[in-house]
């Protein structure tokens, strides 16, 4: 937390949340291609793909129907109903829909969650590097993070001997993602399960990011729910579903939570968009269902160039991700200083990626995140481009 005083008349809470780095590099490129520059963008954790066409036709018969008002705080029984069908289908799980509350994005999910689970001065263990969202969030309920470095050793990710280790008087919890964010990696049944018996004999709530779910490669990522029918889990339509400005989430919790979270959805954001929900049911269609596994080959095919390409130039990757569509790279035999290195690719090269800093503290200026969010040919160009712009690096 920060130790210096905030603006005058401004809380505490929002100095203390830090901006993300990638946003100022974003303006600069963008400033870039004003002035006329052909920049690659590897730095958004956005899907290229725009939103498949069942999903706008949906939104737009939406609109034409009227559908426009409030939806119910929990959200459009319809669609927490297919929701829970998508359990069933994917994962085997039989997922009462009453356990589902649809939300503005994921990250209304995580607020919800985070709003119930934290009090003043409570933590979760969150792994370091993360997405640094999930302890901005703690922060704004008045809780805080417990940031637990990790490395290629255990996948990126947290396990049942670190949660020993850290676990302390003031822990509540353990948030996890798979596939994460920045580092593509995945956790197993047995890596869940290992985690839900560390957290329940300290009677921790389990909180698991699933996100990135449907976007995995070479294998399947389970659900958590399949080995802890007691885990809160976040949701989104943006990555696997390609709905990013649609902003629409869900969040599955245990059914004793759901009237303390569907009331604090009332209180937060009344219902998540109408025009959304109604366009999200036909996520669930068999020639939607075509759709988004055509991408996720396209986005295999992408890890499948990229990550051997940047091994070949130096960049150490020690763990293959299994998700996502990230790639999270040790440029240590490069530099110490991530943003600086950043920065000289975009000025010079006009490829942006994303410094490490935004992702927590562990060795984060010995690393950069790459999202392979562009058709191979550009990723193509964007490898020669690095190329040469690691031949004018001066560490």
């Amino acid at each position: 937390m920060s130790t210096s005083l905030p603006p005058a008349g401004y809380s505490r809470r929002s100095h203390d949340i830090a901006p993300f780095h990638v946003m100022s590099l974003l303006a600069r490129a963008q400033a870039l291609e004003q002035a006329g520059h052909d920049v690659i963008h590897l730095e958004i954790g956005e899907p290229d793909f725009t939103t498949a066409d069942p999903i706008v036709r949906a939104g737009q018969a939406a609109l034409a129907a009227g559908h426009t008002r409030y939806t119910a705080a929990r959200g459009l029984p319809a669609l927490r109903a297919a929701i829970a069908g998508f359990y069933r289908q994917r994962y085997n799980v039989d997922l009462d829909p009453e356990r589902v509350l649809v939300t503005p994005g994921g990250s209304g999910a995580l607020l919800l969650a985070s709003s119930l689970l934290v009090d003043p001065d409570r933590h979760w263990l969150l792994a370091d590097p993360g997405y640094p969202c999930n302890r901005h969030f703690l922060r704004l309920v008045e809780g805080a993070a417990q940031l637990v470095p990790v490395g290629p050793q255990t996948a990126y990710q947290l396990t049942p001997e670190l949660v020993e280790t850290h676990w302390n008087a003031a822990s509540v919890g353990a948030l996890v993602a798979s596939p994460a964010n920045p580092t593509g990696t995945v956790l197993d049944a047995g890596q869940l399960a290992g985690l839900s018996q560390a957290l329940k004999a300290r009677a921790g709530h389990l909180v698991v990011d699933e996100i990135y779910h449907g976007l995995t490669y070479g294998m399947d990522a389970p659900s958590v729910l399949q080995v802890d029918d007691d885990a809160f889990v976040l949701n989104s339509f943006s990555k696997y579903f390609g709905m990013t400005g649609w902003r629409l989430g869900w969040l599955v919790a245990p059914p004793k939570a759901v009237p303390e979270l569907e009331k604090l959805a009332q209180n937060l954001y009344i219902s998540a968009s109408s025009i959304a929900q109604h366009a999200a049911l036909a996520c669930f269609e068999p020639e939607t269902m075509v759709i988004f596994e055509q991408r996720r080959h396209a986005f295999q095919a992408r890890r499948d160039y990229l990550l051997p390409a940047l091994r070949e130039l130096g960049f150490r990757i020690e763990v293959e991700p299994q998700g996502a569509f990230y790639l999270y790279c040790d440029v240590s035999a490069f530099t110490d200083d991530a943003q600086a290195f950043c920065a000289h690719f975009l000025e010079t090269e006009h490829v942006a990626f994303t410094p490490g800093l935004d992702f927590g503290h562990y060795r984060a200026n010995q690393h950069v995140r790459l999202a392979y969010t562009q058709e191979i040919p550009r990723l193509q160009e964007a490898v020669t481009r690095i190329r040469r712009g690691l031949e004018r690096w001066v560490r």
